[in-house]
């Protein structure tokens, strides 16, 4: 015991070599998680596709088409906090430790420092800014559409055209951004005693000394949350928890 705990608060360095193979590696590890404790996946992945309908449920009843469209392309910023039981469920199952409910939810609290909180309001102020600049994109290139046009076929007009490829352009280098700053740190605070800005520095010196391969991850998590998200966010019950565990063992390949 006193070993690991040394080891959470010792200095961590970033491997260099990650490959291809470790991304298969981490998402058949991470299913294997997601089969041995499925409840706590379902409950997590619950809670984001309940707020995710409700969000489109009151965007919808009042009319706010271009607000869901924007809402439903930044949804999946919010997902790396909604997993954070989930590292916390791979890292017990790892070394051997009793899960209980306690334990797990009590890891979105870290460890009363407040610092995976703080990454939990950067990822939600991200989220609003996201909306900002995407209704921004919107009111410039479908202005017509936006006082009283049909929504639907405006999208398939140049306007249109131009708006969906200038909005995708930009969600997707922001989406690159928040990836980024996230994909390690939020594993890293569940696993050790630091701050959120080591830990967010931790997860950009992953992602620049292994380009290739964490982009890689970046479009393997993207195109499964848009697939998972076609039908009614339902796929998220499966996808969004095996991801969660699989970037905690993508997190224990690449941070020694």
């Amino acid at each position: 015991m006193v070993a690991t705990e040394q080891a959470r608060i010792a200095p961590a360095r970033v491997s260099h070599d990650l490959q291809l193979a470790d991304l298969r590696a981490a998402l058949a590890a991470g299913w294997r998680d997601y089969r041995a404790h499925p409840g706590y996946g379902l409950f997590f992945a619950g809670i984001h596709v309940v707020s995710g309908l409700l969000i489109g449920f009151v965007l919808v009843t009042r009319g706010e088409l271009s607000w869901l469209a924007s809402a439903a392309a930044g949804f999946p910023i919010l997902a790396p906090f909604a997993a954070v039981g989930l590292y916390e469920v791979s890292r017990r199952r790892e070394l051997g430790l009793p899960l209980g409910w306690g334990v797990v939810l009590g890891a979105v609290r870290g460890r009363g420092d407040e610092q995976i909180l703080s990454m939990g309001v950067i990822l939600f102020v991200a989220f609003a800014f996201w909306l900002m600049v995407a209704h921004g994109i919107f009111a410039v290139f479908m202005a017509d559409a936006a006082v009283g046009g049909d929504l639907l076929a405006a999208l398939g007009t140049r306007a249109g055209a131009m708006m969906l490829a200038f909005g995708g352009g930009v969600g997707a280098l922001m989406a690159l951004g928040f990836y980024a700053i996230t994909v390690m740190s939020l594993p890293m605070l569940v696993d050790r005693e630091v701050d959120f800005i080591t830990a967010i520095i931790m997860s950009l010196a992953t992602v620049r000394a292994n380009p290739a391969v964490m982009l890689g991850w970046a479009v393997v998590i993207a195109v499964l949350l848009v697939v998972a998200m076609l039908p009614l966010l339902l796929g998220l019950f499966v996808v969004l928890p095996v991801l969660g565990h699989a970037t905690w063992h993508l997190y224990r390949r690449v941070v020694r």
